[in-house]
């Protein structure tokens, strides 16, 4: 699955990769209740000098009931970001996601310490 968001505008500078970590950060699964980021969902993020930005995820099962919205607000939050000029994000099934992708503090946040 391919998302596209174009604007086609230059702001300046291209993001961080740290700013575009904290867009990702406000972006959480529904189900479980900890931010995609943290959850180990995103497996690449790069982004370019020109603003360009690419993002592999996954869900955490491909019959993943957001599977047809999730990766677009992941789009859009990396839209939003001042300097992005182009987002593309791809669903990626492997390697297939596993717990131990999750940060310490998604861990901690369902439990799992």
């Amino acid at each position: 699955m391919k998302s596209l968001f174009k604007r086609n505008v230059k702001h300046g500078a291209p993001p961080s990769r740290e700013v575009l970590i904290e867009a990702l950060r406000s972006v959480y699964d529904p189900e479980i209740a900890v931010n995609i980021y943290d959850l180990g969902l995103i497996y690449r993020l790069d982004v370019d000098d020109a603003g360009k930005v690419e993002v592999d995820m996954t869900l955490t099962a491909p019959a993943c009931p957001v599977a047809g919205t999730l990766p677009h607000e992941v789009g859009r939050a990396i839209d939003a970001v001042p300097g992005v000029t182009d987002a593309i994000v791809r669903v990626v099934w492997q390697p297939p996601w596993s717990q131990e992708r999750m940060s310490e503090e998604a861990r901690f946040q369902l439990g799992l310490l």
